[in-house]
């Protein structure tokens, strides 16, 4: 990990597009300004974390979701042939 020092009004460069500025700090507290283009999204780490955990239960729930309705084909195929006649000719006008 890169450790660097800065004091407000100084910033950070990330690649060309990225940049981080110290807007303040207060005792504790620092504010960072971020601009970055659109493309690349920026959350506070609790909100990235909750993001991440809401596509993973996307993702589980869609997989359990795609096998019940692969079953419910299956079972409606079998009653479809069941209730279509076999074997017999096709009346033609």
């Amino acid at each position: 990990m890169l450790v660097l020092s800065r004091q407000r009004d100084e910033s950070i460069m990330i690649g060309d597009d990225v940049e981080i500025i110290i807007v303040d700090v207060r005792g504790d507290k620092v504010r960072l300004g971020i601009t970055a283009p659109k493309s690349i999204p920026v959350h506070r780490r609790e909100i990235y974390d909750a993001i991440q955990r809401e596509k993973t239960e996307k993702k589980e729930s869609q997989k359990q979701q795609g096998k019940e309705p692969e079953a419910k084909k299956e079972e409606k195929s079998k009653e479809k042939q069941e209730q279509e006649p076999h074997n017999q000719p096709t009346e033609k006008p």
